[in-house]
């Protein structure tokens, strides 16, 4: 008899008692006696059995393992391997695993046709509770250090170099939250192409150019709010939260930043914001429809002041002002020089228009501050309802999740608000006119401007996978991004030069290994498989690339 199969392509492996990664696919008398008895320790237990040392807990491999040999009361996946070994003969049950499904079929033992030494189940125990499988939330340095190639279903592999996993696990070990949360970061988004003339740097004209060349024939414009972006993985109890997530207690959810980090310095603010928003999938009746009992949503939470206090106080207002009273000084001065005719009017005119740009500069970081004492004053806004039990929700088209997060917005609206959108067929002039006026009308009212995604959530055009959004930007608002003088005609014409290909390379690689995350999440895979993906989001972010873009 041949030792073990390698079935669907050696996607699954089918040995009696399991088999390492190194040894699948091999013959030798080494590799028959593990694929029989597996390997153990050389020690015996009270009951006289040998002690099976835990391959499982270390094993790394792509390929799928279904063994047995060890009789456990529950069949349990560990790291791609699952023991179906339920103890028939000692009047458990027969347990047999659909493939490629991962479905597992149970017929309980008639009567128990063998007594074993060793209990099947020991009194007082009900099968292995968090405690006694730390395994499954195992994270080891190696899986994450060097240099890494990631495998992604959407956009094939995505190289993840030593030095910048070297930054992202500084970041992950000292701040980031609870691993066993961190299902998913968001990727970095790039903006639209650069436009060649006029008075702004950014216009929906080439981003609907964009896409139109791309094939792409619908795309969704979502207003962009001005806050930070956050990720927010909520349970319905505390049961789902240790079941699912491997995590006890309250709040049964997390917010954190697009690096990982809490959002809330308040654990009491979190557990509010959760509350909130747990009860408001209760009214909206979403968990029932979605048939759920956790979710994961992209969000932007409001306002920005609250996350950038730092920045403000020590980069945007010290700018401000100092701008301000300069040139206020400046300008006077050049007005009593002229007054005595000595006073040169171009120099003057070029010192007003730097006044004026330093106080529309001061007008749009303002717009997006205000004070924030309790819950009540943030304002949280979600696009996307990334992902719910069994479920990654690409299929859905973007107009499906406006619709659905309206819903949730709209059964609590003093804490949450709809993303205001609109579809735009690019091919139809009419229809990108008003997709231009609307962004016009947005970035007028003091608005930061739009995004604008294809209608489907994963796109491949001609040249590949499709940007899965592009940020068009309003001319006031990009004075935060490229200081006040930015719209000066010698400004302009310099950053007209900006390249866009390095952060479009690294939005698309980061939008695959965040999907990648939430399917392996989804799928039940061990968390070291989902993390591989997230952490390489956060490397990923270490690239070199302008931060202004």
């Amino acid at each position: 008899l041949v030792s073990h199969y390698l079935l669907d392509d050696g996607r699954l492996v089918v040995a009696h008692a399991g088999l390492k990664q190194e040894m699948q696919g091999r013959g030798s008398s080494r590799v028959r006696q593990f694929c029989l008895y597996g390997e153990s320790t050389g020690e015996t237990d009270e009951f006289g059995l040998p002690v099976r040392y835990n391959w499982a807990a270390e094993y790394r491999g792509p390929a799928t393992v279904v063994y047995g040999h060890t009789p456990i009361p529950e069949p349990e996946w560990l790291n791609r391997t699952i023991n179906i070994d339920s103890g028939c003969v000692f009047g458990g049950k027969l347990t047999a695993l659909r493939y490629p499904e991962k479905e597992l079929v149970h017929v309980p033992a008639r009567r128990m046709y063998y007594e074993t030494v060793k209990p099947l189940n020991p009194a007082g125990t009900a099968g292995a509770s968090l405690e006694e499988r730390p395994y499954n939330d195992l994270l080891d340095i190696t899986d994450v250090t060097g240099k890494r190639v990631i495998n992604t279903r959407v956009h094939h592999n995505v190289t993840v170099r030593e030095d910048n996993a070297v930054a992202a696990l500084e970041v992950m070990s000292r701040f980031a939250v609870d691993p066993r949360w961190l299902i998913y970061l968001p990727p970095t988004m790039a903006p639209s192409d650069t436009s060649k003339g006029g008075d702004f740097l950014e216009h929906p004209k080439e981003t609907f150019s964009y896409f139109r060349h791309q094939g792409v024939p619908k795309v969704v414009c979502q207003e962009k709010h001005m806050g930070s972006r956050a990720v927010v993985v909520l349970c319905r109890d505390e049961p789902t939260a240790a079941r699912r997530f491997g995590v006890a207690g309250s709040p049964a959810g997390v917010i954190y930043t697009r690096t990982g980090r809490a959002f809330f310095p308040d654990d009491e603010q979190q557990a509010l914001v959760l509350e909130r928003l747990r009860a408001a999938m209760d009214r909206a009746g979403l968990w029932k429809r979605l048939e759920t009992d956790w979710i994961c949503l992209d969000v932007e939470i409001m306002p920005w002041s609250a996350k950038a206090q730092e920045l403000l106080r020590t980069q945007y207002a010290p700018t401000g002002a100092s701008a301000g009273f300069a040139l206020e000084a400046a300008v006077e001065a050049l007005a009593e020089a002229a007054q005595r005719g000595g006073g040169s009017e171009e120099l003057s005119s070029r010192f007003q228009a730097r006044q004026r740009c330093a106080a529309a500069y001061v007008d749009a970081y303002r717009r997006y501050c205000w004070p924030v004492d309790s819950v009540s004053d943030f304002k949280i806004a979600p696009f996307h309802l990334l992902a719910t039990e069994g479920r990654v929700h690409v299929d859905k088209d973007h107009a499906w999740h406006m619709e659905i997060l309206a819903e949730l917005c709209a059964a609590d609206e003093a804490l949450f608000k709809a993303t205001p959108s609109h579809v735009i067929d690019v091919a139809d002039s009419e229809s990108e006119k008003r997709g231009i006026q609307w962004w016009e009308s947005l970035t007028a009212a003091g608005g930061e401007g739009m995004v604008v995604k294809p209608l489907d959530w994963v796109v491949k055009g001609r040249r590949g996978l499709v940007q899965p959004a592009l940020k068009c930007r309003g001319r006031e608002y990009l004075r935060i991004i490229y200081g006040p003088e930015y719209t000066l005609p010698e400004h302009m014409e310099r950053l007209r030069q900006r390249g866009l290909s390095a952060k479009r390379s690294l939005a698309l690689r980061e939008f695959s290994l965040g999907l990648e995350a939430l399917h392996r999440f989804v799928d039940g895979e061990p968390l070291y498989r989902v993390h591989e993906c997230v952490f390489g989001v956060l490397a990923l972010e270490s690239e070199p690339v302008d931060p202004r873009l």
